[in-house]
């Protein structure tokens, strides 16, 4: 494994490795107004929530590395300490990146990246009209990290209200529907990422019932040679270690007892194969069935 002492690099390289690898990144497409009233429109991956209960996230328009300038975002915040959030999608992916050219002070991006205003509720910035999701933020603080060039200016902003479009909401109109809004995130260098359908996963998150634990699933099990790290983190993640169901019916199972059990390393090995595939289909429960049919 190559290892990088970050000291050793400029500021540049270090922006480079750190950006490739901290990754995919929200992106923080934000609002902003100079006490002229002048509107400044900017997308920020470094940005993300950090508090719910009050609502606070933050973002940080970096002093820019290769001429250790501040953005024109920082310089309106300071001016007029709020903020809207815009959150990205795919369907803005193209204007938002256009949106990110180094233009002139006082140049409108809205007008630049063919995006329109909508008036916020409660702050002086405009919201983006086309985002699904427009955050009104008030700034709290900003703090900054350095005065050399890439040096984070973090703006800590609370989160006042939130328009969200109809459209992305699930039909009973209680919450977002992941599935319908597509997050951009930002990678590496010119790459971005697309949260759709196809990349979601779901995974039962412990919060209520303890899982047994990786360290207590059966040795056969932990040490296996065919489960991967995921499949032994689904099966710790059960609430209390699994019984045989005396009801359960699999033919590929009973092929499996009945062609492998004079060679019991066998027979482990093609449970093993067999209890993989179902829990990479999710199937938690039969996948449990299959292992434990070698105690049998």
């Amino acid at each position: 494994m190559l290892t990088i002492e970050l000291k050793d690099l400029k500021p540049a390289q270090k922006q480079n490795w750190l950006q490739h690898a901290i990754a995919p990144r929200p992106i923080a497409f934000a609002s902003t107004v100079d006490a002229k009233g002048n509107v400044n429109l900017s997308p920020f991956s470094f940005f993300n929530m950090f508090s719910s209960h009050p609502p606070v996230l933050i973002f940080s328009p970096a002093r820019r590395v290769r001429d250790n300038t501040t953005k024109h975002t920082l310089q309106n915040i300071l001016e007029i300490p709020e903020v809207v959030v815009n959150i990205c999608d795919y369907d803005m992916l193209q204007q938002v990146s256009l949106s990110s050219c180094e233009f002139s002070k006082g140049t409108d991006e809205f007008l630049k990246a063919g995006f329109n205003k909508e008036a916020a509720l409660h702050i002086k910035p405009p919201m983006v009209k086309e985002a699904k999701v427009k955050l009104e933020c008030k700034v709290l603080e900003v703090k900054s990290l350095g005065k050399e060039g890439g040096a984070g200016q973090l703006v800590i902003a609370e989160i006042i209200c939130m328009h969200v479009a109809e459209s992305i909401l699930t039909e009973d109109g209680s919450m977002i529907d992941q599935r319908k809004l597509h997050h951009i995130a930002r990678m590496g260098g010119d790459w971005y990422s697309v949260i759709n359908e196809s990349g979601l996963l779901r995974v039962p998150k412990p919060n209520l019932q303890l899982g047994i634990g990786v360290d207590a699933l059966p040795e056969s099990i932990r040490r296996s040679n065919i489960l991967t790290g995921n499949n032994l983190g689904m099966l710790g993640n059960v609430h209390e270690e699994p019984v045989v169901d005396a009801t359960f019916e699999d033919d590929r199972l009973k092929n499996i007892i009945q062609y492998y059990s004079i060679s019991p390393d066998e027979m482990e090995a093609e449970l093993h194969i067999y209890a993989k595939e179902l829990l990479d289909a999710g199937k938690l429960y039969e996948a449990w069935q299959v292992l434990l049919a070698s105690d049998i």
